[in-house]
C-alpha cells in the first residue's frame, strides 16, 4: 500500500485520510495536495504511486505534467509585467506587436488575451504539434488571420494559443519568452518547483500519466469546440515526446506538484497581506484587484459551459459550471484536463492545490477533487451550496 506522506494539520486531517482512501481505491494512482491559509502551509500532502507500472512511490520531489493548469503561470508572468507598469490590461496588442493588428484585431486589448474573448482561440492554417511546440513559428501564424468572433462579446477557451498569444507579448516587451521568464521572475527567486517544459536532467521525477479510460457523457461542447481544439490534434502520447517535454507551450507544458503550485499562486491569494515576505510579493493588491474585473460571463463557445473570466483567470460566479463543489466569494481558478487545480480563494485568504497522474475525462476537476476541496472548506466553516 502507498502510505500519504507529507504534513496535514489536524485541522484538515479528513483530506489526508480522502487522499489515502481514493490511493486505496484506485481513484487515484497519485497525487499531491497543498493549502495554503493567511500564510501558513497547512496541507502539504503525496500519495500513491509516480508509475503505476513498477508500482514507484509518489515522492516529495515527483512532478507531473499539469495541463491547461498551465495558464495560471502564464498569466501571472503578465500580470507581473502590468504591475511593474511596463505594459497594461488596456492596452491594444498591436501596441507590442503591431503585425496582430491585421484582419480586424487592431481593437484587441491585452485583457482580451488573458481572458479567453480576443477572437482568436486557435489557428485557421492546420498546424503540427512540432509548429505548437515552437511558439515564436506558430505564434506567427496567429497575427494576419482574422477573429472568429467580435472580440471582447464572448469567450471561447484558447486551448493552445491563449499560451502563445502571451508568450509573444512577454517576448516582444521583455526579450524573453515565457519559459525564461517563469524560470527567472516567478520560480528561481520563489524555490518553486515549476517549469515550462522540462529539462532533462529532471525527466525521471516526472510522473507517469495515465489516460481517462472513457469520454465524459456530460459534456456538450460549444460551437468553437473541434475549431479551437482539435487543431492540432494531439496524439495520446504527445506528454512523453520530446519536443513537447522540451517546447514552450505556455497553455499547457508545465511541470510541476501542489506544493510548488502553491508557492507561486498563493502570492496572488496573500497580495497585499501585511507580514508577507517581499521575496513573495509578486502583484501588488492593486493588480490583484484587476483579475476580479469582469471580462465575460455566459457560456464559452468552446467549452459549452457557463463560465465567468476576469483577467487572467476563470473568477466564481453565481450559478456557473464550478457552483456545485465551489463556495461564492472572491475566488479565482483554473485547472488543467484531466483534473489539475489551482484555487485563489482572495477574499478568505485560502490556496488549493491539486496534481495528479490519473487524468479523468471532466473538463475541469475530477471526483476526488472535489471531495478535497469540499473537506478543506468543511474544515475551515465554509458552506458549498
Amino acid at each position: 500500500m502507498a502510505e500519504v506522506r507529507g504534513s496535514c494539520t489536524p485541522q484538515f486531517e479528513k483530506v489526508r485520510s480522502l487522499l489515502q482512501q481514493f490511493v486505496d481505491s484506485g481513484e487515484e494512482t497519485g497525487a499531491s495536495i497543498a493549502v495554503n491559509v493567511d500564510g501558513e502551509d497547512v496541507v502539504n500532502i503525496w500519495g500513491g504511486y509516480a508509475n503505476p507500472e513498477n508500482k514507484q512511490p509518489w515522492a516529495e520531489d515527483t512532478i507531473v505534467g499539469v495541463a491547461s493548469s498551465t495558464k495560471m503561470f502564464s498569466s501571472l508572468a503578465v500580470l507581473m509585467l502590468v504591475d511593474s507598469g511596463v505594459i497594461s490590461v488596456y492596452d491594444k496588442v498591436s501596441k507590442y506587436w503591431p503585425e496582430f493588428a491585421a484582419n480586424g484585431k487592431e481593437n484587441v486589448e491585452i485583457r482580451h488575451l488573458l481572458s479567453h474573448t480576443s477572437g482568436v482561440a486557435g489557428w485557421d492554417d492546420k498546424v503540427t504539434m512540432d509548429e505548437i511546440c515552437d511558439p515564436i513559428t506558430s505564434s506567427a501564424k496567429l497575427a494576419p488571420q482574422a477573429p472568429w468572433w467580435e472580440p471582447g462579446t464572448a469567450s471561447a477557451y484558447h486551448a493552445y494559443s491563449f499560451g502563445h498569444l502571451l508568450s509573444e507579448v512577454v517576448r516582444r516587451v521583455t526579450g524573453m519568452g515565457l519559459k525564461q521568464f517563469i524560470t527567472e521572475k516567478i520560480a528561481t527567486p520563489l524555490g518553486a518547483d515549476f517549469q515550462l517544459g522540462i529539462l532533462e536532467k529532471d525527466v525521471p521525477r516526472v510522473a507517469k500519466a495515465t489516460p481517462p479510460s472513457g469520454a465524459n457523457p456530460d459534456f456538450k461542447p460549444g460551437p468553437l469546440f473541434m475549431k479551437a481544439i482539435a487543431n492540432p490534434m494531439m496524439p495520446p502520447d504527445v506528454g512523453r515526446r520530446p519536443a513537447w517535454m522540451q517546447g514552450e507551450i505556455g497553455a499547457s507544458n508545465g511541470y510541476s506538484n501542489a506544493h510548488a503550485m502553491n508557492q507561486i499562486l498563493s502570492t496572488i491569494t496573500l497580495a497585499g497581506r501585511e507580514g508577507t515576505d517581499e521575496r513573495n510579493r509578486l502583484l501588488s493588491k492593486s493588480t490583484v484587484d484587476l483579475i476580479f474585473e469582469e471580462q465575460s460571463n455566459g457560456t464559452d463557445l468552446a467549452i459549452g459551459s457557463p463560465i465567468r473570466f476576469g483577467i487572467g483567470y476563470a473568477i466564481k460566479g453565481d450559478g456557473d459550471w464550478v457552483d456545485d463543489w465551489m463556495p461564492a466569494g472572491d475566488i479565482a481558478y483554473w485547472g488543467g484536463s484531466g483534473g489539475s487545480l489551482g484555487i485563489m480563494d482572495v477574499g478568505r485568504k485560502v490556496t488549493i492545490t491539486y496534481a495528479m497522474n490519473k487524468r479523468s475525462a471532466s473538463v475541469i476537476g475530477n471526483t476526488a477533487s472535489k471531495a478535497y476541496i469540499g473537506a478543506i472548506y468543511e474544515a475551515l466553516g465554509v458552506k458549498i451550496p
